[in-house]
């Protein structure tokens, strides 16, 4: 077995383990904060205790780093791979039995949106499902009878007809707002959770849309956050035929300062991208 696929296999492991914890899990508060002061929910917490357990056994890793940790964990110095995860995106939602999910994105040399190499992401919902991209192909695996199995690839079309507009409407900026008011004027159709992973899986599966968190008065630099978020999902649509910009440039291509950095961000297929590019360019 090559290292990518001990990762892969660790993940697995791992799903196995977060979907019990998520059916017969506690999902109150914790009294703990993660570093962007959001209070950990109990599922956080164990889901996150079972991510490093896996990737604390593999040798190909270098380091882990967790959306719901402060620093950088060191595992094998000699490693190759280095991982940035969520554990369980969307936890809060959990409590009204709405999908959710954990991020994976695998980075070599460093925690850069340049330098990453693959990505995976699980939806925990009616079935649980794993995605997986390696900068070729976008395959998704399905949970049967306790074994994933290839159902299909995930390739976008030029256009879609879905739309997953985030964040706090009365702080969107007011070319933003018209953007958004014309795309469902043109007949797009409303297809937001609250739940990352669920809401972008959903245009992957449905072949294009456009998902966005933007730059906002109370956010400039947008809530979703670079490595355990917005990079492996850019990774995903972009080796689906899709793009991912931070609303003019490859989200890929924003520099990381810090572990924790967010960014401004839209995922879909390049119809809408383009329309975004456009809109945003002419008002920069």
């Amino acid at each position: 077995m090559n290292d990518f696929n001990e990762i892969i296999e660790a993940i697995k492991i791992a799903t196995l383990d977060i979907k019990d914890i998520i059916e017969a899990g506690d999902t109150a508060k914790s009294d703990n904060q993660n570093s962007t002061g959001d209070t950990q929910l109990k599922l956080d917490i164990a889901s996150d205790v079972v991510i490093e357990r896996e990737f604390k056994k593999l040798s190909c890793v270098k380091e882990i780093v967790s959306e719901e940790q402060d620093d950088i964990v060191k595992i094998n110095p000699d490693g190759k791979y280095l991982i940035a995860y969520d554990p369980l995106d969307g936890s809060s939602l959990v409590d009204v039995n709405l999908s959710v999910g954990s991020i994976y994105g695998i980075y070599e040399n460093d925690f850069t949106g340049a330098n990453i190499v693959a990505s995976v992401y699980v939806v925990f919902g009616p079935r649980v499902e794993m995605v997986i991209a390696d900068g070729k192909t976008v395959k998704m695996y399905r949970l049967l009878k306790g074994e994933f199995v290839y159902i299909q690839d995930i390739k976008l079309n030029q256009k879609g007809k879905l739309q997953a507009p985030g964040s706090t409407q009365s702080c969107w900026l007011p070319h933003h707002k018209a953007m958004i008011d014309k795309f469902f004027a043109d007949g797009y159709r409303l297809r937001y959770s609250g739940g990352m992973v669920p809401d972008l899986h959903q245009i992957l599966i449905k072949g294009g849309g456009l998902f966005s968190y933007p730059s906002t008065t109370d956010l400039p630099k947008g809530k979703l956050r670079q490595l355990f978020e917005v990079f492996p999902f850019a990774f995903v649509y972009q080796t689906a035929g899709g793009q991912a910009i931070d609303s003019i440039n490859n989200v890929l291509e924003v520099p990381t300062t810090h572990i924790h950095d967010t960014s401004p961000c839209f995922f879909g297929s390049n119809y809408e991208i383009d329309v975004v590019k456009e809109v945003y360019k002419a008002n920069v």
